[in-house]
């Protein structure tokens, strides 16, 4: 089904060139705060017109990334948001849960997480 999806994407970007542009300008309502983000951003701005078939799942994949991260950026903790960018759009240790390179700030991530006694 995940395969079916993607292919749906690719169909409405095609059918709806407005489409894309619009996702991007999403996107880019965070533009300037993150340059992980905004590296991402490019990337998938160079790929959405140029995907076909075979690379349909990957594209959608890094889609919704790249959405996550600018919906975290503009709205969550800075912490969370720095956390999900070095560990989903910068290379390293890939979209494993709980994988997250070091440098990020676990300290206030597990604080946040921590309940209130």
């Amino acid at each position: 089904s995940g395969n079916v999806i993607a292919l749906d994407v690719l169909r409405a970007l095609s059918r709806q060139p407005g489409s894309a542009a619009a996702f991007m300008s999403e996107v880019d309502s965070a533009g300037g705060a993150d340059v992980r983000l905004d590296a991402a951003a490019k990337r998938l701005r160079a790929d959405l017109g140029s995907a076909t078939e075979a690379s349909a799942r990957e594209l959608v994949s890094r889609m919704a990334l790249v959405l996550q991260a600018s919906l975290l950026v503009r709205y969550a903790p800075p912490e969370i948001a720095d956390a999900f960018c070095a560990s989903r759009l910068e290379a390293g240790p890939g979209p494993v849960p709980g994988a997250l390179p070091s440098g990020v700030d676990t300290r206030a991530i597990v604080d946040r997480a921590a309940p209130v006694r």
